[in-house]
């Protein structure tokens, strides 16, 4: 039986935080200009210029993002069923562990969803 590990954790939550990047490189711009805030977004722009960065590479963004929530998945997936510690509090946190990574996952998918969606389909429809 497979116990869990420090990369059971890790890794999920580098999918979030690309799935975040993604949605802060296309999905935040086409929201202020959706909104009228172009003003906002040029401002934004200016405060940060790495996001032109971002936007300008959004396909290696968008693939690294989907293949580190790709392979989070199946790793919590694989682990779902591994034993916890005999010790009642450790395996208290245990599952507690097991449960936020499957909310970190599914919420890195939705945030990844949404930026594939103003980055690819949006422009395309408007």
């Amino acid at each position: 039986m497979k116990t869990t590990s420090k990369s059971d954790l890790i890794v999920p939550f580098l999918g979030l935080f690309t799935s975040l990047g993604t949605l802060l490189c296309c999905g935040l711009p086409a929201l202020f200009v959706a909104l009228g805030a172009g003003a906002a977004l040029a401002g934004l722009v200016t405060a940060v210029p790495q996001l032109v960065w971002l936007s300008a590479h959004k396909g290696l963004m968008f693939g690294t993002a989907g293949v580190l929530i790709v392979f989070s998945a199946i790793m919590w997936w694989r682990s779902r069923y591994a034993p916890c510690p005999a010790d009642p509090k450790a395996a208290k946190i245990c599952m507690r562990m097991r449960a936020l990574n499957g909310y970190v996952v599914l919420g890195a998918a939705v945030v990844y969803a949404v930026g594939s969606f103003f980055a690819f389909v949006a422009p395309r429809l408007f």
